[in-house]
C-alpha cells in the first residue's frame, strides 16, 4: 500500500478562500474582460514609451546618414 505524501499547505483543501492569490489569478483567467490596468501604470508606460521615443529620434538624428540607393551614375541596368 502507498502511502499518501504529506502536504503543509491547506491552500487545494479548502473549497472558499476569498482575497487570495490563487484564486484572484483562477478569476482573472476566467475574466479577462473585466480586468484593466491601473490608471497609474497605463500613465506610467506611456511616460515610458514617449521617453523611449525620443531617446530613438535622438538617436537616429546624430547619427551619420548613409545612401542606401546613391545616384546612378548614367548607366542603366538594361
Amino acid at each position: 500500500m502507498t502511502r499518501r505524501k504529506k502536504t503543509r499547505s491547506l491552500a487545494d483543501k479548502v473549497t472558499i478562500r476569498t482575497g487570495k492569490r490563487k484564486d484572484f489569478k483562477k478569476w482573472r483567467h476566467e475574466n479577462p474582460d473585466q480586468v484593466t490596468s491601473s490608471r497609474r501604470f497605463t500613465q506610467k508606460k506611456r511616460q515610458q514609451r514617449k521617453l523611449q521615443a525620443a531617446r530613438k529620434q535622438a538617436r537616429q538624428e546624430s547619427g551619420q546618414g548613409i545612401t542606401i540607393h546613391p545616384e546612378s551614375r548614367g548607366e542603366s541596368p538594361d
